[in-house]
């Protein structure tokens, strides 16, 4: 039984370090454009990330099939949404944009999410999705005067990679 079980776990650890090589930099790169942190410094994306891969790994064998990323993913928009990160003063090209314009955004162009699973998600309409989305972007294409921005191309284009 012991045995098994120790198999089990091995087996466990090897599937989720091999999740962990594949995803965890483009995870990491949601997370920081969440939280509009410069991507040299980012403590509290990765505080979310690590709470996301912990939240992945208690949830591995639940239920068989299930995409871990998709999971993980889940995890970074809704404990950013709920958790409060929002309320910590943004950095950068993205701030300009409110808390959940930037979920929006980043879920939409950056992760590729349809309106409709941005809804289900985030527990929206899908019309309120589309329309934070719009403003998000139109904000981000013409900022408002003052509004920092990145030398170095579009910053759509650079969500986008």
């Amino acid at each position: 039984m012991r045995d098994r079980r120790g198999l089990r776990d091995a087996r466990r650890a090897q599937e989720f370090g091999g999740f962990i090589a594949g995803a965890a930099g483009r995870l990491l790169h949601t997370a920081t454009l969440l939280t509009a942190e410069a991507p040299d410094a980012n403590p509290r994306a990765r505080r979310l990330l690590t709470r996301a891969l912990a939240h992945t790994y208690a949830h591995w064998d639940h239920p068989p099939g299930e995409d871990p990323y998709d999971r993980a993913r889940g995890y970074l928009a809704t404990h950013f949404a709920h958790a409060g990160l929002q309320r910590s003063r943004p950095h950068g090209p993205l701030a300009a944009l409110s808390p959940r314009e930037r979920l929006v955004l980043v879920l939409r162009l950056y992760e590729g999410l349809a309106d409709e699973q941005t809804a289900a998600l985030l527990g929206l309409p899908a019309e309120r999705v589309r329309a934070l989305c719009d403003r998000a972007t139109a904000t981000v294409l013409h900022p408002p005067p003052g509004a920092v921005r990145r030398a170095g191309g579009p910053l759509l284009r650079r969500l986008q990679q």
